[in-house]
């Protein structure tokens, strides 16, 4: 049943599932994996596209840590760049929201998100700045209640001091499925002003492939949490279904949308998102070729990625990996790889969670080695500004 604002939330399956070794949930089984080779990545070059996308990207690109922006951050889960230059980060396990100035790294407290219980992927995960910022101050963040998955919006006031920053929640929308493991948790506002959000299947593979729930799938909602205009199903805000568990969301500069999702025991996916399609899930894991469902445009083994967020510079979709410990840089032609991908960083930082565009040739990542399947070293979790081509 879908569940709006303000409506009572579906009931929701109990208990906490044990992870297999090869479940590639949250970045599950140890850290690490194999080194990167383009033998064992199984995205193809198959330009497509038209001349409208532009230049393709070449082949091979570049990445340069430029500095770390932040030191000591505890479970860095969301990033939402402030207009003024600052950087808002979530963190998962202490449901707080924290500023960060990008030019001497100063933590501030904004406050604690009330109402987060945080338990083995969930807790306070994505933010997103609303698309009125500038006039509403308004965060909207993605957390795991005591009985469900939720988006609510806040007013945060600078002017207060340190701690009492956040105003009280507004529950946006809420009855999104919550697990042990795949809760999901990206949220994003897109370029046509609608707030879109990747959900996990909790654990109960059979909701991806059910359009009558919220989890396993990428909703598009009004600002207000209502389905949005132009949605493919009637009086639905699903856009997307057949999900394992979207945790990133991103554009390219033809407004065109790209999830990342993690695979059980094979493939991780990078995907095209087109709206009302399948993406197979629990019946196909990475390219099944199967009738009925979006083939991934990219896939890796999971001790290879274990794929969070992702972001869009420089004619590439650069994923953060978890499990895989390694940013991958994906060259795009349209909506298909245009070259195989690329790693870097591997192992050099561990786990890595969030990648943000940052303007022009940079970006923001967040590391997430202090969520408990990494092993943090002095300094983290922490930030980094990379410069890429």
């Amino acid at each position: 049943m879908i569940v709006r604002r303000r409506a009572v939330p579906a009931l929701l399956a109990a208990a906490a599932l044990l992870l297999t070794a090869g479940c590639s949930g949250d970045g599950g089984g140890s850290p690490g994996g194999a080194a990167a080779s383009p033998g064992r990545t199984s995205a193809q070059a198959s330009p497509s596209g038209s001349a409208a996308d532009g230049p393709t990207p070449p082949a091979k690109g570049s990445v340069k840590v430029l500095r770390t922006v932040a030191t000591g951050l505890n479970t860095p889960w969301g990033l939402a760049p402030l207009p003024d230059g600052g950087l808002l980060v979530a963190s998962r396990d202490r449901a707080t929201i924290t500023r960060v100035d990008t030019g001497t790294g100063r933590k501030t407290v904004l406050g604690e998100v009330p109402g987060v219980s945080p338990e083995g992927e969930g807790g306070l995960l994505g933010i997103a700045l609303s698309p009125d910022y500038a006039s509403d101050h308004m965060i909207y963040a993605y957390f795991t209640s005591a009985s469900d998955n939720r988006v609510v919006r806040m007013l945060y006031d600078a002017k207060k001091p340190a701690g009492e920053q956040l105003g009280a929640p507004d529950t946006v929308f809420k009855g999104i499925p919550k697990g042990f493991i795949h809760n999901g948790g990206r949220i994003a506002f897109g370029p046509d002003g609608m707030l879109y959000v990747g959900t996990g299947e909790s654990g109960q593979r059979g909701l991806a492939q059910d359009k009558e729930s919220l989890g396993g799938k990428i909703l598009r909602l009004t600002p207000e949490g209502e389905p949005a205009p132009g949605d493919p199903f009637p009086d639905s805000p699903v856009y997307s279904w057949g999900h394992r568990n979207v945790q990133g969301l991103a554009w390219d500069d033809k407004q065109r949308l790209f999830a990342s999702e993690f695979g059980q025991d094979t493939w991780d996916e990078l995907n095209a998102i087109k709206p009302g399609d399948n993406y197979g899930w629990p019946e196909a894991e990475g390219r099944s070729g199967k009738g009925g469902f979006h083939d991934p445009l990219a896939q890796w083994h999971t001790d290879e990625a274990s794929p969070s967020g992702i972001a869009w510079a420089e004619g590439s979709i650069w994923m953060a990996g978890l499990r895989g410990q390694r940013l991958w840089r994906i060259p795009l032609k349209g909506t298909e790889a245009s070259a195989a991908p690329q790693a870097f960083l591997d192992g050099a930082y561990g786990r890595l969670r969030t990648v943000v565009a940052a303007g022009g040739d940079k970006l923001w990542v967040t590391t997430s080695n202090t969520d408990g399947r990494g092993h943090p070293k002095d300094g983290d979790d922490r930030i980094l500004e990379l410069r890429v081509s």
